[in-house]
């Protein structure tokens, strides 16, 4: 399973989540249950899934932080989904480097928003980067 894929379902998740009241076990069930196509489990997406959930106030708080033009509760829960993703990402996945993260949010908002929606994860998200830039590593060290 790729990286791509295991976002991918991982963003499924999140936004059905946000959607429903359910607790995510139950969530979780009902795919293993259903066999629900769209959304492969496994551990990675779990881990995915799970580590954003746990982090989801903080995440939250970055992009409120960072949302200019919108406050938090006037986000759609699509965007919502994805920058938490991509901001799990950034901050606890050491392997996703940060412009990896925005780049595949910035895919998955094209696949699943508005132009205006791709707009607003990019600008968000490249503000954040900007704020905190990876150290380049030195080439030849």
């Amino acid at each position: 399973m790729s990286r791509r894929e295991i976002r991918d379902s991982a963003f499924k998740l999140m936004f059905e989540k946000l959607l429903r009241e359910d607790s995510i076990e139950t969530l979780y069930r009902i795919v293993e249950e259903e066999e629900i196509d769209e959304i492969i489990l496994n551990k990675q997406v779990r881990e995915m899934v799970d580590g954003t959930l746990a982090h989801a106030e903080e995440l939250d708080g970055i992009i409120e932080k960072y949302s200019k033009t919108r406050a938090l509760n006037r986000i759609p829960k699509l965007n919502l989904a994805i920058l938490r993703i991509a901001l799990y990402e950034i901050l606890y996945d050491e392997g996703t480097p940060q412009n990896a993260a925005i780049n595949e949010a910035v895919e998955l908002a094209k696949n699943y928003t508005y132009q205006e929606d791709v707009s607003f994860i990019n600008g968000l998200l490249g503000a954040y980067a900007r704020d905190h830039a990876e150290p380049q590593k030195a080439e030849n060290a």
